[in-house]
């Protein structure tokens, strides 16, 4: 028997990214978000609670974002004072 895979940190570290990049582009309403994207509103939900999805819904993302996907995945390196 085959060993799934738990991916859900990984996930939950792009859903929170997701939800931060539309906040700061000011889309302070997912639901409006999900509108540009032609998403219904329940499916893009389920994006940024951490669920599964095509690489082509994420290239779409930034694409309304007006991101690219290495500046999508780039984390900022933050010192603490």
């Amino acid at each position: 028997m085959q060993k799934q895979e738990d991916f859900s940190q990984e996930f939950q570290w792009i859903s929170n990214r997701l939800k931060e990049l539309r906040k700061e582009r000011g889309f302070n309403n997912y639901e409006h978000f999900a509108y540009e994207l032609g998403m219904s509103r329940s499916a893009y939900w389920r994006i940024e609670k951490g669920s599964n999805f095509e690489m082509k819904t994420l290239f779409r993302i930034c694409k309304v974002l007006n991101i690219t996907i290495n500046e999508f995945f780039r984390q900022e390196n933050k010192v603490s004072p």
